[in-house]
């Protein structure tokens, strides 16, 4: 739920030519993010968090109602009897909803709970002691950063901690020891749910059950932990803004406070936290190379009165040695009458055309249709 720009989030300050400017760089320079904001007891929302003119998004969103409900799929006997019944409603979910809620998933609650407390726990210790750790620069192997989104000249409201990884017993010795040993145990059951994931999505599009984990296009490669402080102004900012991921497959916890919506039909729905339950995100490379059988989801996260709200995810993109490999539509689902839709491109040419096409509230995958 990142958004990248030649695989950096740069604060990019000479694109934000208008007055606020300077109240930008006071705000990078103290390091502190939102959370520090709020602490300080502002009680009205900075102009560069604004949301364009007119624009309330508390008033956006649909009711809700039962026939808008985000897919929840019980994962319990996957290997068993209910297999096809599990694929046929994970193919359902990926294609009409790209976003479905699991649980039954394998991934034991005391895990999740300490993967959030570990969250909130670097987030809400002193400034003095993560302020080391602040930056703009994703090409570090862990970072703390308040997002700010160049192209839209605002900051959205939330602060981030980061770990990207290609060796999770050598990288995450990098994070601080709040959240290292929670994290490093939270990913490694999040990667065994991965597998299962990726045998019932490669089933659900007609395609061997062990493709897509050959593809080697799932790895496990960065897990984020959000923190969304109470805000005294919800309408008039986001959390996160309107985006797909540029990634294959995101998995992303929860906690106890809403504020996530998907977009569907044309209409926002909220994707209320759901005890015990794991959210499964379609990325746009999914998408690509499934042809459009499964569709990435456009999602979103509201500002909130209530606070904090905590968050954790893990992508799933390839490795490094696999970073000149292209990706296009997978042979075996291309017919006369099923041709491919998209040119092949790399992970890394998509994370650069999505820094340009679709990040933060534009979508990408159409600029690289045939």
């Amino acid at each position: 739920m990142e958004c990248n720009a030649n695989g950096k989030e740069s604060v990019g300050l000479d694109v934000l030519n208008y007055d606020l400017e300077i109240e930008f760089s006071e705000f990078i320079s103290t390091k502190a993010g939102v959370k520090g904001l709020v602490d300080s007891g502002i009680v009205k929302v900075p102009r560069f968090f604004l949301s364009p003119a007119g624009v309330n998004y508390l008033e956006q969103t649909s009711s809700n109602g039962i026939v808008n409900q985000v897919p929840v799929i019980n994962l319990e006997g996957y290997g068993g009897k209910r297999r096809r019944t599990i694929v046929n409603e994970v193919l359902q979910a990926s294609r009409t909803w790209g976003m479905f809620q699991v649980f039954n998933h394998g991934v034991p609650s005391a895990v999740m709970k300490s993967m959030l407390e570990s969250v909130c726990g670097f987030h809400e210790q002193s400034n003095e002691l993560k302020k080391d750790y602040y930056s703009h620069d994703s090409t570090r192997k862990v970072w703390y950063y308040a997002t700010i989104q160049p192209a839209h000249k605002t900051a959205v409201w939330k602060d981030t901690i980061a770990c990207q990884f290609e060796n999770m017993t050598e990288d995450f010795e990098a994070l601080p020891l709040i959240c290292r040993e929670p994290m490093f145990d939270y990913v490694k059951h999040i990667v065994e749910l991965k597998g299962r994931l990726c045998k019932l999505l490669s089933e659900a599009v007609g395609l061997e059950g062990d493709l897509l984990e050959l593809m080697e296009c799932m790895e496990p490669r960065k897990v984020v932990g959000h923190y969304y402080p109470a805000c005294p102004e919800p309408h008039l900012t986001l959390g996160t803004a309107e985006h797909t991921d540029p990634f294959f497959l995101t998995i992303l916890l929860q906690g106890d406070i809403d504020g996530l919506q998907v977009l569907h039909q044309d209409q926002w729905i909220h994707v209320p936290p759901m005890e015990g339950a794991l959210i499964v995100i379609i990325g746009d490379m999914l998408q690509l190379i499934s042809n459009d059988l499964l569709r990435s989801a456009e999602h979103r996260v509201l500002a909130n009165w209530k606070g904090p709200r905590l968050s954790a995810a893990c992508f799933f993109y390839p490795n490094g040695r696999n970073k000149d490999r292209n990706y296009g539509p997978i042979e075996e689902l291309l017919s006369d009458k099923n041709p491919a839709l998209y040119k092949e491109i790399t992970h890394a040419e998509y994370l650069k055309h999505h820094g340009v096409h679709g990040s933060c509230g534009s979508k990408a995958l159409p600029h690289i249709k045939l």
